[in-house]
């Protein structure tokens, strides 16, 4: 039944016309929501430093966490002295908030989620994580000396006070058939997106359009990095361009919110994929590799390998296993457009 209704997210199915309802009931709760902070009825919290949101409006992926990266990399080519805060989804239950390390192995992914951990260990900055976002703040703040602090999602959390939202839509899917949650895909009608300081588009096509008053940001893989495997062996080089795999058959695991562009990307670059879908932020264990063999090579996104290394390191997976880091590209203006709006908002 879920398969159905996400299948019926870009064009609806019955199952989706029959809880068109039910999605009625919740925009309005949503709508009810942010009302009451419009109107005072509930109080945002402001931090002592600039808080920047990088959200979206449907479920599933579109990119926001690689702007994320890049975003939180251009603050520090600046000067600024970023921070993180995540809701930290499919993680461990325990005592939040709780921080992120940049080490290497699979545990801190299953503590913290799967994508703090990929940006606390790419970008090399605190990373604090937890459901209520102005407990990791305040935790995140008094442990570290950071004047900026970006909001990896959030754009539906009204709790604190931003000095700007930025809206990441994929390019292609937009908003699919523009219901909200659970006949459709939105976290929120597409009005909301008025709220945003800046809307980006991302496309990992090539030749799909952002359209007016949009930035483009461009979604690539071009490489792969060497996790480990059985047989024991280490590649020369560890890192390689992925049309070094052309013509050869690989196997390719993904458990991110739309598994088969990834699928589609690799076999861009000629390689022969026998693809493994999972659902997004998945739990990996040894038996979700227990199609491959020691002369195998497997190749997975880099958000998922932060979940395998552990399995990988231990020598419990057969074959050889690669991570593909996923690289944006932001658009002309971009980048400005950020600064000078917050520069604006310190005003």
């Amino acid at each position: 039944m879920r398969r159905a209704i996400q299948r019926g997210w870009q064009r609806p199915g019955w199952v989706n016309r029959l809880l068109y309802p039910v999605s009625l009931l919740y925009a309005a709760a949503v709508a009810a929501r942010r009302g009451a902070y419009r109107h005072g009825v509930f109080r945002r919290h402001k931090l002592p430093v600039p808080l920047v949101v990088v959200g979206n409006l449907c479920v599933g992926g579109t990119g926001k966490t690689p702007l994320v990266m890049e975003l939180v990399e251009a603050m520090k080519s600046r000067g600024m002295t970023p921070g993180v805060i995540a809701r930290g989804y499919r993680a461990r239950p325990g005592h939040w908030p709780r921080a992120a390390g940049a080490g290497v192995g699979g545990a801190d992914a299953a503590q913290v989620g799967d994508e703090a951990a990929l940006i606390a260990r790419r970008c090399r900055v605190p990373v604090m994580v937890g459901p209520n976002r102005r407990q990791s703040a305040e935790a995140l703040l008094s442990r570290h000396r950071c004047d900026i602090l970006v909001s990896d999602d959030g754009f539906q959390h009204l709790q604190l006070h931003r000095d700007l939202d930025i809206v990441v839509v994929d390019a292609r899917r937009r908003f699919g058939n523009a219901w909200c949650l659970p006949a459709g895909p939105l976290r929120e009608p597409p009005a909301a997106l008025k709220r945003a300081g800046i809307v980006v588009a991302s496309d990992s096509g090539g030749d799909a359009k952002a359209r007016a008053g949009e930035f483009r940001m461009a979604a690539r893989i071009d490489r792969a990095v060497y996790l480990g495997g059985t047989p024991q062996s280490d590649p020369a080089p560890r890192e390689r361009a992925l049309r070094d795999f052309a013509g050869r058959p690989v196997h390719a695991v993904a458990g991110i919110g739309h598994p088969g562009r990834f699928f589609r990307q690799l076999q861009a670059f000629g390689l022969e994929v026998a693809a493994h879908p999972r659902p997004d932020h998945h739990r990996f264990t040894a038996r979700d590799f227990a199609f491959a063999t020691a002369a195998d090579t497997v190749l997975m996104t880099e958000k998922d390998a932060v979940k395998c290394e552990g399995l990988v390191a231990g020598g419990q997976l057969a074959g050889q296993y690669w991570a593909v880091p996923l690289r944006v590209a932001p658009g002309p203006g971009l980048m400005d457009a950020v600064f000078r709006r917050l520069a604006a908002a310190a005003q």
